[in-house]
């Protein structure tokens, strides 16, 4: 599959003023990738859900790219050496761009500028731990972005963190002081905006599927029919559907989906 890479520093006409929808991603790898989902899942079968989840978030963003032609998917990804892998994963027009080896904060603050070094007039980073995540949630983030005012949008996730943040500008300040991989990042990069009086749009609430928890409350989305509770509905998430789904046949709920635990994301 032709999927152009990306070369930081090399403004492309093509992309001007265009708005990126970068997902920053790690390579799948047995016994690296969605580590917190195990248990309940096998090393192997994190890896193939994470697979899945890449797939189905990419494909909400070509979706809207095809709505909207000034969007355009970026695998924004490590580590380099992967990017034929990477490329029987996603949509036929998603472009790739590697990440720069950093902490979490600087290579964040990287991918945007990275990104804006190539001729986006925008960027929005998104995780890739929500595979549902509503398209007119994407549609809201880029219309946000486009109308050419300078301010940060951010997609805050139930655990505290958030599973987008988009600007027309790099500021490194909403990378800075920030407790990562705790309860309070979003709470901090809002008081970081108002450190330097950047206006802040905020998306609604979602969800990350990153502990057993959550990945409850992906089931009870995406298997209504089976759930014990009723959970807001967002993308189809058609791989990742039929990826559990085939684990449900197989074995039943014991191991993935046991009765008497919540879904809710967060609680324990």
């Amino acid at each position: 599959m032709n999927i152009e890479t990306l070369t930081p520093g090399c403004r492309s006409l093509a992309l001007t003023d265009r708005c990126a929808l970068g997902i920053m991603i790690k390579t799948p790898r047995n016994g690296f990738s969605k580590t917190r989902l195990c248990p309940p899942l096998l090393p192997e079968e994190a890896a193939d859900i994470s697979r899945c989840f890449l797939k189905d978030t990419s494909a909400t963003i070509e979706a809207l790219s095809q709505e909207d032609p000034s969007v355009v998917g970026v695998a924004v990804y490590t580590p380099v050496g992967t990017e034929d892998e990477l490329k029987q994963l996603l949509p036929s027009g998603f472009k790739m761009i590697p990440q720069r080896e950093a902490e979490f904060g600087a290579r964040l603050l990287s991918a945007i500028q990275d990104l804006l070094s190539v001729g986006f007039g925008a960027v929005c980073l998104i995780d890739s731990d929500s595979p549902t995540l509503p398209l007119f949630y994407l549609q809201a983030l880029a219309a946000s972005l486009k109308d050419g005012n300078d301010r940060v949008v951010i997609g805050p996730s139930t655990d505290g963190g958030y599973y987008a943040i988009g600007m027309r500008q790099a500021y490194a300040r909403l990378f800075e002081d920030i407790t990562w991989n705790r309860d309070r990042v979003y709470e901090q990069t809002v008081e970081r905006a108002k450190e330097i009086a950047l206006p802040a749009v905020i998306l609604p609430a979602w969800y990350d599927v990153d502990d057993k928890f959550s990945l409850k409350r992906l089931l009870s989305e995406l298997f209504p029919e089976r759930a014990k509770e009723a959970v807001p509905k967002g993308a189809p998430a058609p791989n990742t559907k039929l990826f559990l789904h085939t684990m449900l046949a197989r074995e039943g709920t014991g191991r993935i989906w046991p009765p008497g635990t919540t879904g809710t994301p967060g609680a324990a």
